[in-house]
C-alpha cells in the first residue's frame, strides 16, 4: 500500500505536470484538445490521490478542499461528456498555485 507521503508527491507532480503547459495560457488551453486532457487527466490523478489518503492527514489539513478536489474528480470521471472546460481552466488558473503551496508545506511537515 502506498503512504501518505508518496501520495503527496503524486498530487504535487500532477500539478507540476499541469504547470508545464498551463505557461502557454489560456489560449493555448482553449485551442488544444490535447491539453485539456492533459490537464483533465492531471485533476483526476489529483482527485484519486486526494481521495486515497489517510482520513487523518486530511482532517489534520483542513485548509486544503479535499472534497471539493474528490468532488471535481468524481465529475471528471464520470461525467465526462458534461465537463466545462471553463471551470477546468479557473481551477488550473485560481485553485492550482495554493493547493501546490498547500500540498508543499504538508510535505515539509512530513520529514
Amino acid at each position: 500500500m502506498r503512504s501518505d507521503r508518496e501520495k503527496l508527491e503524486d498530487i504535487l507532480e500532477a500539478i507540476e505536470r499541469i504547470e508545464r503547459y498551463a505557461v502557454q495560457g489560456i489560449q493555448a488551453f482553449e485551442q488544444s484538445e490535447l491539453i485539456q486532457t492533459w490537464f483533465i487527466q492531471n485533476l483526476q490523478v489529483i482527485g484519486e490521490a486526494s481521495r486515497s489518503l489517510s482520513a487523518a492527514i486530511r482532517e489534520q489539513h483542513p485548509e486544503v478542499p479535499w472534497s471539493k478536489i474528490i468532488g471535481m474528480r468524481n465529475i471528471l470521471a464520470h461525467n465526462y461528456f458534461e465537463v466545462d472546460v471553463d471551470i477546468v481552466w479557473t481551477v488550473i488558473d485560481q485553485e492550482l498555485p495554493a493547493l501546490k503551496q498547500n500540498i508543499t508545506s504538508i510535505l515539509n511537515s512530513l520529514q
